[in-house]
C-alpha cells in the first residue's frame, strides 16, 4: 500500500463521517412521513453515507485477500460496489417510506444487484 491509497482512505472515511453527520441532522430535524422531498434527501443521503463507508473497506479487504498487493483497478472495483451498495439502500429506504416494500420485490432488487456485479465482474 502506496501513501497515495492511505490518503484515498483516510480521505473517504472523513468524507464517509461528514455524510453520516449530515444523515443523523436529517433524522434528527425532519419527518420524513410529512415531506416527499425529506424522505429522497434521507435515502440518498443515507445511501451515500453507507457507500462512503463501503468504499474504502471493500478496498481493504480485497488488498487483504490478495496478499497485500493492490492491483490497477481495485479502487473502480471496490467503488463500484459500494455504489451498488449504497443504490440498493436508497431504494429500500425510498420504497420503505412510501409503504411499498414486501419480501419479494426486495429480494428482487438484491437478484438484481447481484446479476450487475456477476457481469461486470465476468466480462473480461
Amino acid at each position: 500500500m502506496n501513501r497515495a491509497d492511505r490518503l484515498t482512505n483516510l480521505g473517504l472515511f472523513a468524507v464517509a463521517a461528514a455524510a453520516w453527520a449530515a444523515v443523523a441532522l436529517v433524522l434528527v430535524t425532519s419527518d420524513p412521513r410529512a415531506n416527499a422531498a425529506v424522505l429522497l434527501a434521507g435515502a440518498l443521503m443515507l445511501g451515500g453515507a453507507v457507500a462512503g463507508t463501503l468504499a474504502p473497506l471493500l478496498w481493504l479487504v480485497g488488498f487483504a485477500i490478495q496478499g497485500r498487493i493492490a492491483y490497477r483497478g481495485d479502487w473502480w472495483r471496490a467503488a463500484r460496489r459500494a455504489a451498488l451498495v449504497g443504490l440498493i439502500v436508497v431504494i429500500f429506504v425510498v420504497l420503505r417510506g412510501e409503504g411499498a416494500l414486501n419480501l419479494p420485490l426486495a429480494l428482487f432488487v438484491v437478484a438484481m444487484a447481484v446479476l450487475v456485479e456477476l457481469t461486470l465482474s465476468l466480462r473480461r
